[in-house]
């Protein structure tokens, strides 16, 4: 078949190719297997079909095998440089409940009442998170535990990501498995295992949602389109279990149950039903959306949120369609397009009067404002300030994609003209996953996470078809230049003949020249194809490299811990975060309320053990505009809302000192305008300098007597900077306008190594009126 001696003869060859299941001796130009297995190696190596299977499979399951540990211990960088901790914010919550968890069970756990969170108001945790996360650390660290290995729970949910990584890139070859080949499927692998847009939310310690959630996302995926090519109840059952673990990890299932319905849309408009399709819908909607509202946080949205709805339409669509094919076998093409058409009024009539009655009666709730920030990027701006503050809800920039993707990016277009070139009912829907992934990374950044594994799927179709395409041109090429050489050396074993006539000979000399231009074409295929792979080899390896570089450099630094490079090239840590939550858990008694901006209350509920105002789980406007108020208030105004709120402390974050970009300055725009979006005293406009964010001389008095300010530049007027001057600012590049002043109703408590985090004690209010109004009688 393929011009290589076997060991089991031509005829052999023939049949085995005839299925592409189990090719011969040419399985190595179609499965990305080095070429030197092929010729005189297949006699040694594959003695028959059967064990060219096995090799085939043998090798394939190392190459998986291998990526899982590439996977892994790439997500290690954190551990090896800094130790094993939870990073970043949300993931200290995560780290919390988890340890309530495994501590006290599923009983506690889904009725607890967390006190310590938004005080005065509390949270029900059960019935406000997505416990998959959690049960799946609590579940790993029970079965540890019943073996007798010990293991601390903060381990377990350091290593959770990483572990799940490896297992996405399994879920990934299986995936483009269905879609198009193994070979497909493993450079899926390979580059999902390391892609820098899933590493930066999977990296060791990086303790979130999403660590878990992209291996259930393309899981089930898989499951879906295996139940729509075989049409297995049992498949479409795996499905729904699937998707419901999905439901219970993350807040992003949304996407999985928009999408399948639009698959299955496009499917009935372009004629490409079919039962199969029909059984694995049905299936993974209804056990799915039942085992979901087992969750208490997602309850009955399934069937009464405006996100569902598009689910709900499509499973009643497809009812009614599968309906009509089972009439139209009973009647006559007249008889039939009568009730189709009374069908269709009855049925549209019905469903716009229910959906308008659902709708009036708030039965069925409106879109929230992070859906419909998805279809118009400036909505949350104008109306969700909130939303919009939170950096990974910004668009993305176009470095952004090359920085996260690499060639990946390049790769996502020629993946789309192979299964455009190609269409199939697994194709049209990496189709629709890539190109609506791609449209919502390009709304919100943090959407990247979604579209780092639909790249990496298309760019397996990618990569392995140019091969394959090329592997093909290069064993063609190999086999002219052997049927030129078998020619010239039968030319030659013929001998030139004294009385051979004048057409013998224009006919050898026309039949050597066809022979050299085939040749010579030949020649071009294989020097083409050699370019080609020899490119994409380049770029595999540069791929890898700017991965591990993304991976050590970018992804791999835990917020709670900053490090920085010194002059001589060293890493310089700095510890302040950790060193003010711990001065707050030793110094402070249990209970006492801290207000701080919104960003940091998981870290102070998860480290220092004490009550805050607000967290970052931002269910309450009006809560986290009343502190955003207090901030940009005077000190006067700002401690009466203290006081109102029972605050004993405030905790900033400023970076001026060394030069730490994310403090409390630059996002105190935002707690500007979400407190004036609810309290119309506080307007943005006097807070700019001759039109500009300032804190410098130009900066207003409204700005400068905002405690804010007061708090992040107390005692900074007496420090000197390497400029020579005092009160410079590093991260504003220029010296700041108020340097001496005094507070009244806050003392500073502490101030951390490097100034970053500071924490002042509000001061209680003096005795007054009453008989303690005389000191005669206070003495006494």
């Amino acid at each position: 078949a393929c011009g290589a001696p076997t060991a089991f003869g031509a005829s052999a060859c023939f049949r085995a190719e005839r299925d592409s299941r189990f090719p011969c001796c040419n399985v190595s130009c179609n499965r990305l297997i080095p070429l030197f297995l092929c010729g005189t190696a297949s006699r040694t190596m594959f003695s028959s079909p059967r064990a060219a299977r096995k090799s085939e499979a043998l090798l394939r399951y190392a190459i998986l095998a291998s990526v899982f540990a590439l996977a892994f211990t790439m997500r290690l960088f954190s551990v090896f440089r800094f130790e094993s901790m939870i990073h970043e914010f949300d993931p200290w919550f995560n780290f919390r409940t988890t340890k309530y968890l495994a501590e006290k069970g599923w009983h506690e756990f889904l009725n607890w009442f967390d006190g310590e969170s938004w005080y005065p108001l509390g949270r029900i945790i059960g019935g406000t998170i997505y416990p998959g996360l959690m049960g799946t650390a609590a579940t790993a660290y029970w079965v540890l535990r019943f073996f007798n290995i010990a293991v601390n729970i903060r381990d377990v949910c350091v290593l959770t990501a990483p572990a799940f990584s490896g297992l996405t890139a399994i879920a990934a070859y299986l995936f483009n498995s269905e879609v198009a080949d193994e070979a497909a499927g493993v450079t899926a692998a390979f580059f999902i295992g390391i892609v820098p847009g899933y590493i930066s939310r999977s990296v060791a310690g990086s303790y979130d949602n999403e660590g878990v959630a992209i291996f259930a996302l393309v899981f089930t995926f898989y499951m879906f389109l295996k139940a729509v090519r075989t049409g297995r109840l049992s498949v479409a059952l795996g499905a729904a279990l699937s998707y419901s673990y999905m439901v219970a990890a993350w807040g992003g299932y949304i996407f999985i149950i928009n999408i399948i319905p639009l698959y299955v849309l496009i499917m009935l408009l372009a004629g490409r039903f079919s039962y199969r399709l029909y059984t694995a819908y049905c299936t993974l909607y209804v056990l799915g959306s039942l085992l979901g509202m087992q969750i208490p946080f997602v309850g009955f949205n399934h069937v009464q949120s405006g996100e569902h709805m598009a689910a709900l339409g499509t499973f009643g669509l497809l009812q009614i369609y599968a309906f009509l094919l089972w009439v139209r076998s009973l009647l006559t093409p007249d008889q039939f397009k009568s009730f189709v058409r009374t069908t269709i009024m009855a049925a549209g009539g019905a469903v716009a009067l229910a959906l308008l009655a659902a709708m009036s009666t708030g039965y069925i709730s409106p879109w929230e404002g992070r859906f419909y920030s998805m279809l118009d990027p400036t909505y949350a701006k104008k109306h969700i300030p909130i939303i919009a503050s939170v950096s990974e809800h910004q668009p993305t920039t176009w470095a952004s994609y090359f920085f996260d993707l690499h060639i990946l990016t390049f790769f996502i277009p020629a993946g789309l003209y192979y299964l455009f070139k190609d269409v199939t009912d697994t194709g049209v829907f990496l189709i629709i996953y890539g190109v609506t992934s791609a449209y919502f990374a390009g709304v919100m950044v943090r959407l990247m996470l979604v579209l780092a594994p639909a790249a990496c799927l298309l760019g397996g179709v990618a990569v392995s078809k140019t091969l394959k395409a090329f592997f093909g041109m290069l064993k063609a090429s190999m086999e002219s230049n052997k049927g030129g050489d078998e020619s010239a050396s039968a030319a030659a074993s013929s001998g030139p003949a004294s009385a051979t006539p004048v057409r013998s000979k224009n006919a050898r000399r026309g039949r050597t020249s066809k022979a050299a231009a085939a040749q010579e074409a030949a020649q071009s295929g294989r020097d083409l194809s050699i370019l080609v792979t020899g490119c994409l080899a380049v770029l595999m390896v540069m791929y890898a490299w700017h991965a591990v570089w993304c991976t050590s450099e970018a992804y791999s630094s835990p917020s709670i811990v900053l490090a920085a490079r010194g002059h001589d090239g060293s890493r310089i840590f700095f510890d302040d975060f950790r060193e003010a939550y711990m001065w707050l858990r030793m110094n402070t008694k249990p209970g006492i309320k801290i207000m701080s901006w919104w960003d940091y209350g998981y870290q102070i509920t998860g480290m220092s053990n004490r009550t805050v105002l607000v967290d970052n789980n931002t269910w309450n406007n009006t809560h986290i505009a009343t502190v955003g108020r207090a901030m940009a208030s005077n000190e006067e105004v700002a401690y009466e809302t203290m006081r109102h709120l029972d605050a004993d402390y405030v905790l900033v974050v400023f970076g001026g000192q060394v030069g730490y970009s994310s403090d409390d300055i630059n996002k105190f725009l935002w707690m500007i305008r979400i407190g004036g979006g609810v309290f119309h005293d506080v307007h943005e406009p006097d807070f700019y300098g001759q039109g500009q964010y300032r804190t410098d001389k130009m900066a207003t008095k409204t700005m400068t007597d905002s405690i804010m300010y007061r708090m992040s530049y107390y005692d900074f007027g007496k420090v000197y900077s390497a400029q020579g001057v005092t009160g410079f600012d590093r991260v504003r590049n220029y010296e700041i306008g108020l340097k001496e002043y005094e507070l009244k109703h806050l003392e500073e408590a502490f101030t951390s190594e490097n100034w970053i985090v500071r924490i002042f004690r509000v001061k209680k209010p003096e005795n007054r009126g009453g008989v303690l109004a005389d000191p005669k009688i206070a003495r006494v």
